[in-house]
């Protein structure tokens, strides 16, 4: 099928979907589409922003809904799964270099030429990840999630997924970003390119980003080129005042320069 008659077959009920005799078919298209790259759960609009694919993560959640249980084990380690998306297999012309140590790239991820993955690391389906990424040991790239190109996505850092409701936006990380080392982004939250976010920091959709050079507050929005380090603000309330306790609180303490990217290049030779 292509692309326009994958968008008709699954913008309907799933009810619809369920009983149609072209749904083996229309699975295997899906995947085909969103491992090329030519299909995607959320996408550049052309004017700065971006726009969710609904039916795109509808037809993800179809594959589960209709598929059975399977045993995909390998020797040495027992795994029982959903059929509809087991672990992808490639070779040296895909141009992608997995580390040996037990990394997983799910079935219906794209996944780039000069991609590098350390062991181990996790990217689900959906997800989009561009040329010249690093997913970095322990790293999630979670389902539908959008990563740009030349990203560093440090080691134990979580960049959260989201298949439902189908038209949330998933997290999106856009070119050039740092994620550095247990950084959490969840809850659709946008990284604008060239963006740095320091060890530790947690973003969520209810997050407020404390832009101490504009003096301004962002929420669900990394702005460009903004360097962000987990800082704390007092908590309200009495109690909390009597007893001097603080909430964590993202914080942009400067705007990328030419010493923050002398500091966050990765050298040639890991490449």
């Amino acid at each position: 099928m292509n692309l326009d008659d994958l968008k008709t077959f699954y913008d309907r009920s799933s009810q619809a979907i369920a009983s149609d005799p072209r749904r083996t078919q229309a699975h295997k298209s899906l995947l085909a589409a969103l491992e090329s790259g030519s299909l995607r759960a959320a996408e550049p609009d052309g004017m700065g922003g971006w726009r969710v694919n609904a039916w795109v993560k509808q037809a993800i959640l179809s594959g589960f809904r209709n598929s059975s249980m399977q045993d995909l084990s390998v020797p040495g380690f027992a795994f029982f799964d959903k059929g509809a998306y087991p672990a992808r297999s490639f070779t040296l012309e895909d141009g992608v270099r997995i580390v040996p140590g037990g990394s997983t790239l799910r079935r219906g991820a794209f996944i780039s030429k000069g991609v590098v993955v350390m062991p181990p690391a996790y990217v689900n389906v959906g997800a989009y990840v561009d040329e010249g990424t690093l997913v970095d040991s322990h790293a999630l790239v979670g389902s539908c999630a959008q990563v740009g190109k030349r990203v560093h996505v440090s080691a134990a850092a979580q960049i959260g997924g989201v298949l439902e409701p189908a038209g949330a936006s998933p997290v999106i990380v856009e070119d050039d970003v740092f994620v550095g080392g247990l950084v959490g982004l969840f809850e659709g939250i946008h990284v604008r390119a060239r963006a740095v976010l320091a060890s530790g920091v947690i973003i969520t959709g209810s997050t407020i980003i404390y832009d101490l050079i504009n003096g301004r507050e962002w929420r669900k929005e990394v702005p460009e080129g903004a360097v962000v380090v987990q800082g704390s603000r007092p908590a309200s309330g009495g109690y909390a005042k009597a007893n001097g306790l603080q909430i964590s609180a993202p914080m942009i303490v400067k705007y990328r320069d030419a010493r923050t990217d002398a500091a966050t290049t990765l050298e040639d030779a890991l490449r």
